[in-house]
């Protein structure tokens, strides 16, 4: 009877070890795009049903009655423009105000995603509300495919992961899923920066060129690749840079910087005002500061002048955005920013510095900082398990957050998204 009760106790404590390990084998045999997909698919769901709750709470706004459904919800904001811009197209002449300023339009919104959208409406007859969002899930879908791949040049495969739970779980993913032109210029911008990383030239210039009409930022892209060519030549004798790839790296910055330009030069040449893109963007900074020329590296000084007369702080509020400022740069020599690599570190300084020279810091900058997501893979890095929940449960708290600050619209509002 002892070796009897021995035995069946040894094999209840065996159950659940064999169970375990045979998940773990299971586990380590799922594809990595199948991992991807599932972490995508719950992401969704958890974001989903934060805009559903939104969506209850809305009250009639300018752009729906009250208790909207989810694709009218989705439609809120920069979301009419996209709208606008697939079924009219762009004007002509410039409005302007009675002083003569050049005021909102949408020169504004670059015409790639609004265009597919148009597109398919016109194969599918399906309604702008539903295929806009559509796009958007399979852009934000293939952004997460793509970032897994990049985060595995430079990351172990667990840690990789764990960035793309950060990255489908980030207090802006809901900016994921609505009608905005994001989604697809991050799936874009990954694959840009994959084929970057694997030094693979060729097959970025139509990439850079459907990202330079998709969502502005390509020109933080080509001082990226500029400055890459510089590392590559400098480490030519421990990195061979051969002359075929050296000039394809050298005509893709080029190229880049072009299409950077591209928008700017098309407003142009229809408008026939040099300044047309410039002054329309222009028009929503005035709400803050009035109507002021674009002068580079400005902005970020003329916004501590505006916020910090909002919020009395004065003279005080310069340290502190040289505490930003000087707080970003010392970010990229952590050591977990380190391990991804330069490239990588190449964009993220590059990209910091194009928000600094060009925009106005306000609500919508959060949303302009998403472009820096290769930063959750530093994020990613610790592997406690307390560290990981938390930073998940955090970044839901976030998207609740931001959903009640800046989409969520309760009727006088200085947050837009």
């Amino acid at each position: 009877m002892a070796d009897g009760t021995v035995t069946e106790l040894a094999t209840a404590h065996a159950r659940p070890v064999a169970a375990r390990r045979y998940l773990e084998v299971r586990y380590r045999l799922t594809p990595w795009w199948l991992k991807v997909f599932v972490v995508w698919a719950l992401s969704r769901v958890v974001t989903t049903s934060l805009l559903v709750l939104f969506a209850s709470w809305q009250p009639r706004n300018y752009w729906t009655g009250p208790h909207p459904g989810y694709l009218g919800f989705a439609q809120l904001w920069d979301s009419t423009w996209y709208h606008y811009v697939a079924v009219s197209g762009y004007p002509p002449t410039l409005p302007v105000d009675a002083a003569g300023h050049v005021t909102q339009n949408s020169w504004a919104f670059l015409p790639a995603y609004s265009m597919l959208v148009r597109f398919l409406m016109t194969v599918t007859a399906l309604p702008w509300d539903l295929l806009s969002v559509v796009v958007s899930f399979a852009f934000s879908l293939a952004a997460a495919l793509v970032f897994f791949r990049l985060m595995r040049r430079v990351l172990p495969a667990g840690t990789s992961l764990f960035a793309v739970v950060l990255f489908c779980a980030a207090p802006l993913s809901p900016i994921l899923q609505v009608s905005y032109a994001e989604p697809m210029f991050l799936f874009l911008l990954a694959l840009a920066l994959l084929l970057l990383v694997t030094r693979r030239y060729a097959l970025m210039f139509p990439i850079v060129a459907l990202a330079g009409l998709t969502r502005p930022g390509l020109l933080a892209l080509a001082l990226t690749l500029g400055l890459h060519v510089i590392l590559r030549w400098v480490r030519r004798d421990r990195d061979p840079f051969p002359l075929p790839e050296r000039a394809l790296a050298v005509a893709i910055t080029m190229f880049t910087g072009l299409m950077g330009f591209a928008w700017p030069l098309l407003a142009w040449a229809v408008t026939g005002v040099p300044g047309a893109y410039t002054e329309t963007e222009l028009a929503w900074r005035s709400d803050y500061i009035g109507y002021q020329s674009l002068l580079p590296l400005t902005p970020w000084f003329q916004a501590a002048g505006f916020w910090g007369a909002q919020w009395h702080l004065g003279w005080a509020v310069y340290p502190l955005l040289g505490l930003i400022v000087a707080g970003f740069a010392a970010l990229l020599f952590v050591p977990a920013v380190r391990r991804l690599g330069p490239d990588l570190r190449l964009w993220l300084a590059s990209y910091g510095l194009y928000l600094f020279a060009v925009f106005f810091p306000q609500s919508s900058t959060f949303r302009l900082l998403i472009p820096i997501f290769p930063m959750l893979g530093a994020a990613a890095q610790p592997r406690a398990w307390w560290y990981r929940i938390s930073l998940v449960v955090l970044c839901v708290a976030g998207q609740f957050g931001w959903l009640f600050i800046c989409w969520w619209f309760d009727g006088y509002d200085w947050t837009p998204p």
